[in-house]
Formats: C-alpha cells, sequence, structure tokens
C-alpha cells in the first residue's frame, strides 16, 4: 500500500490517502508540538509522498494549526490537489455558550472563523467535533446541509458520537434528501477497539468511512513509556489527570503491547509500525489519522503503509486485545446462531 492507493471516502466521490495527515502538533501554543519550520517540513513530506488528506480542527494550538496549514496549502497552491478537513464544537469565547456545541449559531460562527484561519472560501470535509449532548440532531443536519447548499462546504462527518446519534442523523438525511454524514472519526488501537461493538457495524451499514485518530494511543503503542515509569511525552505529563485520552498506563495495555513488540521483532519492524499495520487492515477503516512532532517521525510512521502481516501475527494481536462483548452482543455469536438457524451457518449479503 502508497499513499497515492486513493480510497473513496465512505459513500461518497471524494478520494483520499489511506494516511491522513494529523495536524494537532502543528504549533506551540498547547506547550508541546511542533514549529512552523517543522510543521512545514511534515506538510512538504506528506505531500510530495502522494499524501491529499490533512485534518485540522479550530481549537487545535488555539488556532494555529488551521492557520499554518492554510498558509502551507496556499504557499504551495494546493488548493485544489489537498482534500482539506477542520471540525467544530469545543467553545473558543469562555463564557459564551453559543461560542461551543452543535447549534446552528456556533456552527455558522465557527465555520466562518475556519475559513479565516485556513484562508479558503470552502472545506472538502467539516468534522463535527464530538456530540453536545443537547442540539437536537434535525436541527445540526439541516444546519450542515445549508453549508453545503451554500457552497461552503462539500462533505461532512462526525467525529466521537453514539452510534445510535450517527444512525439517527443519517436516516434523516436519507429520508429528507440532505446532505448525508460520509464519514465517523473515532479513537481506534489496539489498545481501544470499543467502536467495534456498534459504531463499525453502524459504519457499514449506512455507508460512513471510519477514519481512526490517535492509532498509537497517544505514543503508548510506539513503546515510549516503559512499565516501569518514564517517559517524557505527553501521556507521561497527564498521568494521573483522570482525562481518560491519556490513561494508558494499564496492565492489559502493557500485555497487548509486549506482544505488539514481539510482532515487531519478528517483521524486523518498529512496534508503532506494527500497531499502525494491523489498524490499516480492519474492516470499516479508510483513512488513519497519523500526526507526529518531526520529519523523521512522521516517515516511520508512513512506513506502516509498507508492512503486511501475516494471518497468524494478526490473530495474536487481534486475540491479546479482543474486547469483551458485553449485552447484548453475546446474542450475536456462533452458538447464538446455531441456535437460530438449527446449525445452518447464514452470513448477511454485503456489497463488495
Amino acid at each position: 500500500m502508497k499513499l497515492t492507493d486513493y480510497v473513496t471516502l465512505g459513500r461518497s466521490g471524494l478520494r483520499v490517502s489511506p494516511v491522513c495527515l494529523g495536524t494537532m502538533t502543528f504549533g506551540t501554543a498547547w506547550g508541546w508540538g511542533a514549529d512552523e519550520g517543522a510543521a512545514r517540513a511534515m506538510f512538504d513530506a506528506y505531500v510530495d509522498g502522494g499524501g491529499n488528506f490533512v485534518d485540522t480542527a479550530d481549537i487545535y494550538t488555539g488556532g494555529q494549526s488551521e492557520e499554518l496549514v492554510g498558509k502551507f496549502v496556499a504557499d504551495r497552491q494546493l488548493r485544489d490537489r489537498v482534500v482539506l478537513a477542520t471540525k467544530f464544537t469545543f467553545n473558543t469565547e469562555k463564557g459564551n455558550p453559543n461560542a461551543g456545541g452543535n447549534g446552528r449559531k456556533h456552527v455558522r460562527r465557527a465555520v466562518e472563523a475556519s475559513l479565516r484561519r485556513l484562508g479558503t472560501d470552502y472545506l472538502d470535509l467539516y468534522w463535527l467535533h464530538c456530540w453536545d449532548m443537547v442540539t437536537p440532531v434535525d436541527e445540526l443536519v439541516r444546519t450542515v446541509d445549508d453549508l453545503v447548499r451554500a457552497g461552503l462546504v462539500r462533505h461532512v462527518g462526525f467525529s466521537d458520537v453514539p452510534a445510535w446519534y450517527a444512525a439517527r442523523a443519517q436516516t434523516i438525511a436519507e429520508l429528507r434528501g440532505l446532505e448525508p454524514v460520509v464519514a465517523l472519526q473515532l479513537e481506534y488501537s489496539l489498545v481501544e477497539r470499543g467502536i467495534e461493538r456498534e459504531l463499525v457495524p453502524a459504519s457499514q451499514e449506512l455507508g460512513m468511512a471510519i477514519t481512526p485518530w490517535s492509532p498509537l494511543a497517544g505514543g503508548f503503542l510506539a513503546g515510549k513509556y516503559p512499565a516501569d515509569g518514564g517517559g517524557d511525552g505527553r501521556l507521561a505529563k497527564h498521568r494521573g489527570s483522570g482525562n481518560p485520552a491519556f490513561d494508558r498506563m494499564t496492565a492489559r495495555n502493557y500485555e497487548i503491547l509486549d506482544v505488539a513488540i514481539a510482532v515487531a521483532r519478528e517483521v524486523d519492524r518498529p512496534v508503532a509500525q506494527v500497531a499502525l499495520a494491523w489498524l490499516l487492515g480492519r474492516p470499516g477503516v479508510t483513512s488513519t489519522i497519523v500526526g507526529a512532532r518531526s520529519v523523521e517521525q512522521l516517515a516511520q510512521n508512513l512506513g506502516a503503509l509498507e508492512l503486511t502481516l501475516s494471518a497468524a501475527q494478526r490473530t495474536r494481536l487481534d486475540d491479546v486485545s479482543r474486547i469483551i462483548p458485553g449485552h447484548p452482543y453475546t446474542f450475536f455469536t456462533d452458538a447464538a446462531q446455531n441456535m437460530m438457524y438449527g446449525s445452518a451457518r447464514v452470513t448477511r449479503w454485503r456489497p463488495a
């Protein structure tokens, strides 16, 4: 696989690379990340290798990420080539409840601000960053449809939402002839497979691509954090913060990492490439979002595109990281099928 093995994003005609360049590290406003020179070098390396899918958000490094991405795209006159994606939801003005969330007032405000920072008059993909637990689904679906009809947005995606919410939005869009959701951006990795219960099946049923974020679990699956403590990355700095995004150093996760390290030794590749290669081959995954803080780190991660794991290696990784189905998913096992179909094997047809 190569960056130029483009694939359509869900049930759309938008062609994207199998690895998306994540730019949360572009800018230093958060006290970590890449300065303009390092960020430009990563951007250049990605697009020079044939990559065309760049992901940012209005809150990344306080807006610096959008500004840098827009500058890099403009300097190289790549607007028609690059698939540019950004996000809305999180608050940008303390004390103003309408400066955040997914209501119509904030979404219109957010898209105009992002377009200014990015220096463009349209977005190829506009992500809802997170379910706000307040805004009615039909209001949101109509709002983003209006953005598409106004020419400000080409396609719409959802990030970090429950499966029922994505399904309800897609159904409303289909029934009313409104803009559909083409992709779901969700956390997915060897140590976080929760989306396999409902979100992956929902995406396949409803024509939405899966674009995973944090495929290396914040660097944990790169082997940067030894079990006996140490490491100087984000996870170490936020250890004990209570934020689940940084709560990676668990006994179970180290068991998974040990198997990934063993496979890495067998294929003589960095363990990060093994974790990424496993994810790139998962059902429903279209384009995996990969970030970095240096060109060298980015190049190493992109090397996963060239790695093919054996069926036996994939099985070992699958088994050690397998999630507990829970109710009602225990009813959808082979044993339950035997009870339903009298031991006859029945498989549902899906389009190729």
